[in-house]
């Protein structure tokens, strides 16, 4: 379950909906600019070989972990390119930490996303924790097929008219 720490009513109705039941973009232009951060993570399950040979380096398409922190980032920026209702925005920060984790066997993925504007930036995190998750999947498929990437949620989210969202852990 998620603790949220607004007072935002959990039925509120959709945003991206108009009054006839279609999809928009919506209009932001009225609101001010406060600063926003958003966290999500996720976690890719392999076995313990396959996460030693990313710890060690010896993956043969390259730097596993630099290769797939540089995508989340680069994903992070093009959000708007790809979730179809998202604004573009100018991110101030987007940091990916990527730890490997021998309790799942795996790695952890975790991105912050900054901006100072007049919406959120929930979806640039999930998008670079998601398409970090990806690199890694695709840059030791070639050992093991079987990985599996799950777990991707928003973990915390401060600014704007909603308040704070923090979810249990």
């Amino acid at each position: 379950m998620a603790r949220k720490t607004s007072k935002k009513k959990v039925g509120a109705a959709l945003t991206h909906i108009d009054a006839k039941g279609e999809a928009r973009m919506v209009d932001v232009s009225a609101k001010p600019d406060t600063e926003r951060v958003a966290v999500a993570e996720g976690h890719v399950i392999m076995t313990r070989k396959t996460l030693d040979l990313i710890v060690k380096g010896n993956a043969s398409k390259g730097d596993v972990l630099g290769t797939a922190r540089v995508a989340g980032i680069m994903a992070a920026k093009r959000t708007c390119d790809i979730i179809p209702l998202c604004h573009p925005l100018a991110l101030s920060k987007v940091t990916l930490d990527i730890t490997p984790d021998t309790k799942l066997p795996g790695c952890r993925v975790r991105a912050t996303v900054k901006v100072k504007g007049p919406t959120g930036v929930e979806m640039e995190a999930l998008t670079a924790v998601s398409v970090a998750c990806l690199t890694i999947y695709d840059m030791v498929k070639a050992v093991e097929r079987g990985i599996q990437i799950e777990a991707i949620r928003l973990v915390e989210k401060k600014g704007g008219k909603s308040g704070h969202y923090l979810a249990d852990d």
